[in-house]
Formats: C-alpha cells, structure tokens, sequence
C-alpha cells in the first residue's frame, strides 16, 4: 500500500491507473479504523480495479467544544489494518495541505444540512460536504462508500453529487454492529464499559419504533415519545428521534412505505448516533 501526504502525490497515483485503464474507488474516513471502515474497503475492491483511503480529521465539521483535539487518532494501526485490508493507496494529508488560510469557499446543501443533528451541530454538515467535495475532486473516483449509519451524512452527500452534478457513484453499505446492537464507532472508546452495555439500547429503541410501525400503529408522534422517553430512562440525554421518509428525510406520515427511523442522543459525554432503514 502506498501512503501520500499530499495532493499532487495523490493526484500522480490516480492518474497512473487511469492511463492504465483502471477504476477508482474512494473511502473517505477520519481514522481510529474498525470493523465497519474495512467493510467499506472490502465492498470498495468489489466495485473498481484501484481502492484510495482517507484519513483526515477535518476541523470544519466540528463545533466549539466538540472533539477536534481529542478525537482518537491511531496512524500507525490504522495503516497496518488498511495494508492488511488490500488497500491501493492511503491519503493522509496534514489540514495545511486540504485547507488554505485564506480558504473562502464552503459547500452547503441547504434544508437537509439544518435538520436533526445539523441542528445540534450548527454548521457541521457544511464542512462535511465542503471536505468531501475537495476529496472528490482531489482523488476523482469512480465510486465512493459510505457507512449507512450516519443516514443524515450519506443523504447530504447523495444531494451534493446531484446537485453539482459530481461524476462519482455514491454506494451506501449497512452497518456494523457490535453482538449487542451497538453501531460500531470511532467515538464509542469514549464510553465506559457500563455506558457500553448501555449504549445498545439506543438500537433497541429502533427496533421497538419500527416494530410498531410494522405492526400498524399510526400514532407516529407517539412511537417517537415513546422512545425518547425509553431513552431517557436508560440513561440517555435524547437529541431527537424522529420517523422520516428514507428519500428526503422529511417527517413521514401513514402513507409512505419507505422509512427510516433517525436518533442522536448523548450518554454521559458521548454522542452517539445510529439509524434504522426498512419498508412498511
């Protein structure tokens, strides 16, 4: 596997396999890589010739007293787990070489990027696209993979290539679990081992949710009280739980088949999210 730090480096790389005729596929991440990283780069090999990791803690999507300095950062394991995983090429670039100082451009997909945890988090989904677009257009896939668990991020991202009319296939795959439920996160090492064995709960509340949608209860406003105040008595600060139309992640009422169940909620200082697709 070869490791570049810069752009020019990675764009020599790509440009390469293309004389030779080859697809590129991209797996945009932030590190501290676990199971559901290497799924995504497992199902990458599976759809172009040449597979590009990124790892890249991108300052602009976190807010004021969000974890930029303390996020888990884990080079040196995660190299080893991507060489061991048959990655072609690992771009890590410094913040220096992603951003300019005097950087004035940011990408908004507006609507979407306000709403369920853009609303907790002003502003994040803005420095998710605008980094995702540099990606975009500094490595130039043919395909790029994204975790289904964070839905909110992957239908961001579907809208911004749509939008701007980005020639790249955006490929959603399912997440990883834990045996308990628990959506596998870089962020779950913040969680104590009690808070871990707690931390299952937010999918059971899904699955609770959805089970009642499928059951034929009507009362959506009452399915997601009901699991907020599930969540509260486990021990959770509930952000939102919300029944949403999979398309466009508008409220759903009793008519439209396709859903997703969206909710954030916070245990002890750990926010987790996790999502739950299906088809009444």
């Amino acid at each position: 596997m070869q490791i570049v730090n810069t752009i020019s480096e990675s764009r020599d790389a790509v440009r390469a396999w293309r004389s030779a005729g080859q697809s590129i596929a991209l797996v945009p991440t932030m590190g501290n890589l676990h199971a559901g990283h290497l799924k995504l780069v497992n199902e990458a090999k599976k759809k172009a010739d040449r597979v590009v990791v990124s790892i890249f803690v991108n300052p602009t999507q976190f807010g004021i007293g969000e974890d930029f300095e303390t996020y888990p950062r884990t080079e040196r394991e995660d190299q080893e787990k991507l060489n061991d995983s048959g990655a072609d090429l690992l771009f890590q670039p410094a913040v220096s070489e992603v951003y300019t100082q005097d950087a004035k451009t940011v990408v908004s997909v507006t609507g979407l990027s306000e709403w369920y945890c853009g609303a907790s988090r002003p502003g994040h989904f803005n420095g998710v696209a605008t980094v995702v677009c540099k990606l975009f257009n500094i490595v130039q896939p043919d395909v790029a993979l994204f975790g289904l668990k964070d839905f909110q991020q992957l239908t961001v991202i579907r809208t911004m290539v749509r939008d701007l009319n980005i020639p790249v296939d955006i490929v959603g795959v399912e997440t990883v679990r834990e045996a308990s439920g628990l959506a596998m996160s870089s962020r779950n090492g913040y969680l104590t081992s009690e808070e871990k064995t707690a931390a299952a709960k937010l999918y059971q509340s899904l699955c609770v949710a959805r089970d009642a949608i499928l059951a034929g209860q009507q009362s959506y406003e009452e399915i997601e009280r009901k699991a907020l105040l599930f969540l509260q008595e486990a021990g959770f600060q509930p952000d939102y739980f919300s029944i949403c139309r999979t398309n466009d992640l508008k409220k759903a009422d009793v008519d439209d088949v396709e859903l997703v169940l969206l909710t954030a909620a916070k245990l002890g200082k750990t926010r987790l999210i996790d999502n739950l697709c299906f088809s009444r």
